[in-house]
């Protein structure tokens, strides 16, 4: 291998292009309209444009990257994960066009890409499974059958699928039908087949799985377990290795399905098996992930492989070698996912350019990230920006470490779940290793902050102390920007500001040595000082890590590892929120997929009017009240957060809504 073309994007891309240059192999780049000043076309050592921001016309085009790969004199491609890493039509035209496909052989790919025919496969090797329908009738007659048979709660997953991308979790037989409907929409839209299967939903399982990495002359190893259990709407958010509190005999009994997985398919190359845990520790296969997973890293940090490394050696025909024959765990790692995300406002994407990246570093961390200054972070992909990952000689160790990491993370421009992230490894379940697919939602509101602290409110009327002091804090009056009197009295600054949806009055006076800020009435004394460059907040003698940055109208401010921006006081904004009872709003930016309620109808509270879609999620749109719907969209428009999209007029409009 020679010439290594990337059929990905984000930070899976940059983190393949690390191992290639390490490895004295070139590194090209592929990129689509919308990712022209990414991350990973900068670090590659060539770049190719691949089509329009749509993924089918770019990152899931086969024709086109085949194409490409031949005239950039590739010799061999790398799928990453998503988009077409585990499609065994993609890996065989690449192996048709004369290139290596560093990965699975497509044959393996195909058995275990439809979730319904691998699970049957897998009870007949005897790998147990949880109770479900992997039938061929797609039916939503007979899927409502099937639904009712099962029994409730069950979750319905795309068969094709992975990521969390179309599940839905349905709690009574009322609500199958809508949610199949659903379901096989993201399902077309995020892979290109529709196909369902249903299982008995666990909302109290755990998440565990097993990496394996196999050669291709019959050598399949596991090498150890993960748990993936710190989930939000089906999509992993905090895993590590090894699992905590597994029994060594469930430990080896999963490692040895695993194995028996892979042989059942004549499987090569890095791949992971993953089962659903219950209480008593009694395990079930969910699926086999023909790829590199999202949380590899943990599994290289507490064994000290380099995964992609042992791809590519897998894909050129060597042998396993002694450093993954004689792998052994030594210590525990974590993995946070930093998204594109409000969870202030119920997790939905958000977009807008990166202002400023300060991401950690130190003794035991690791940063996989696609983020740099001016990056514009849309709705077209997986909102996932970058992954902090770090290793402590115990579990105890690594989550102080990533604790720490995350609190020295700082994300200016795009609004991420950082914060909530250092919230939820310090979450006392979590340090005692409670674990299970429901922690995010049973913690929820101690995990999710409504509004900034008082510290980051103090931050804000610092930021505008310094600007206004171009100087620091000089004693003549006549530098200073700030209003003052005769008697060398300053004026106090006050200010009306908007975080999310609370409405603040914020009022500083004194120095920036010792100012009182008064935050709705509560006084607070605040100092900000620099040293070793770094800048320090101190609130009341508690001092923080502090940094901050104004953005015209909005300043972003981040202490104590939450960060938020945090926009002056606009009347017509305040007015709106008093009138809006009556219009119905995108809370995110995305496109608009389907129009159930007609304009010009009669609706009820609570009646679907909208559904946006905005990186492969669903949000539904109802009827604030009861009232005629004018609906100010169409399926396939593009809308920004805060839009209006339907109007609730009284019933007796409807004539002229009509007319």
């Amino acid at each position: 291998m020679r010439r290594l073309l990337i059929a990905n994007r984000g930070e899976i891309a940059c983190r393949i292009m690390r191992t290639a240059q390490r490895m004295g192999v070139t590194s090209i780049a592929v990129f689509s309209d919308a990712d022209r000043g990414a991350r990973h076309v900068r670090v590659a050592d060539e770049s190719y444009w691949l089509g329009a921001a749509p993924a089918a016309d770019s990152y899931l085009n086969t024709a086109r990257i085949i194409a490409v790969a031949r005239s950039a004199g590739a010799d061999c491609v790398h799928p990453g994960y998503g988009f077409l890493s585990e499609n065994a039509a993609f890996a065989q035209a690449c192996i048709d066009a004369g290139l290596t496909f560093v990965g699975p052989p497509p044959a393996a790919i195909r058995a275990m890409g439809s979730k319904s025919a691998a699970k049957s496969a897998m009870s007949d090797a005897g790998v147990p499974g949880a109770p479900g329908y992997h039938g061929e009738d797609q039916s939503i007659g007979r899927l409502c059958t099937e639904a009712v048979r099962i029994g409730f709660p069950l979750i319905i997953k795309a068969s094709a699928g992975g990521g969390g991308k179309g599940m839905q979790v349905v709690e009574s037989a009322a609500q199958v039908s809508g949610a199949v409907e659903s379901a096989q929409r993201l399902a077309r839209a995020a892979f290109g087949d529709g196909r369902l299967l249903l299982e008995r939903y666990f909302p109290h399982a755990r998440h565990v799985e097993v990496q394996i990495l196999a050669d291709r002359h019959g050598t399949v190893l596991p090498l150890f377990d993960r748990d993936c259990s710190i989930q939000r709407r089906h999509q992993k958010v905090i895993e590590e290795a090894p699992a905590p509190g597994i029994r060594p005999e469930v430990r080896a009994a999963m490692a040895e399905a695993a194995v028996r997985t892979a042989r059942a398919v004549d499987y090569s190359s890095a791949g992971t098996v993953e089962f659903l845990m219950d209480d008593g520790q009694q395990f079930y296969f969910m699926e086999m992930n023909t790829r590199l997973q999202v949380e590899h890293p943990v599994t290289e940090m507490v064994t000290g492989l380099d995964l992609v490394e042992q791809q590519l050696r897998v894909a050129s025909g060597e042998h396993l070698g002694e450093e993954v024959l004689n792998a052994r765990i030594q210590g525990h790692s974590v993995e946070a996912r930093i998204y594109a995300e409000s969870p202030s406002r119920g997790f939905l994407p958000t977009s807008g350019r990166v202002l400023e990246v300060r991401e950690p570093s130190g003794e035991g961390v690791r940063v996989d990230s696609a983020l740099l200054g001016g990056l514009n972070v849309g709705t077209d992909y997986d909102p996932m920006l970058a992954k902090v990952v770090a290793w402590g000689p115990d579990r105890a160790s690594a989550l102080t470490r990533i604790e720490r990491a995350l609190e020295d993370t700082v994300i200016f421009g795009v609004v991420t779940n950082v914060g909530f992230l250092r919230r939820l490894v310090a979450e006392p379940d979590v340090v005692i290793g409670r674990l299970d697919t429901g922690l995010i939602e049973r913690e929820s509101t101690s995990l999710v902050s409504s509004g900034p602290s008082y510290a980051a409110l103090a931050l804000y009327a610092l930021s505008w102390m310094v600007r206004l002091t171009p100087k620091g804090n000089c004693a003549d009056p006549w530098e200073s920007l700030r209003g003052w009197r005769n008697g060398g009295r300053i004026h106090p600054l006050n200010w009306r500001i908007i975080t999310g949806e609370t409405l603040s009055v914020v009022e500083a006076s004194g120095t920036l040595d010792g100012a009182t800020v008064s935050i709705d009435g509560v006084r607070v004394v605040a100092r900000l000082a620099e040293r070793d460059g770094d800048t320090f907040l101190t609130i009341d003698d508690e001092t923080h890590r502090a940094w901050f940055r104004i953005d015209g109208a909005t300043t972003w401010v981040c202490v104590g590892g939450e960060t938020w921006p945090i926009v002056e006081d606009v009347a017509s904004r305040i007015r709106g929120a008093a009138d809006s009872s009556n219009d119905v709003r995108s809370p995110m930016p995305g496109t608009v997929v389907s129009v159930p309620a007609p304009s010009g109808h009669d609706v009820r509270k609570g009646q679907p009017l909208v559904v946006v879609s905005a990186m492969k999620m669903e949000h539904v749109l109802v009827a604030p009240r009861d009232g005629t719907v004018d609906i100010l969209v169409r399926e396939g428009d593009s809308v920004n957060v805060d839009e209006v999209v339907a109007r609730l007029l009284p019933p007796s409009a409807a004539t002229e809504v009509s007319s």
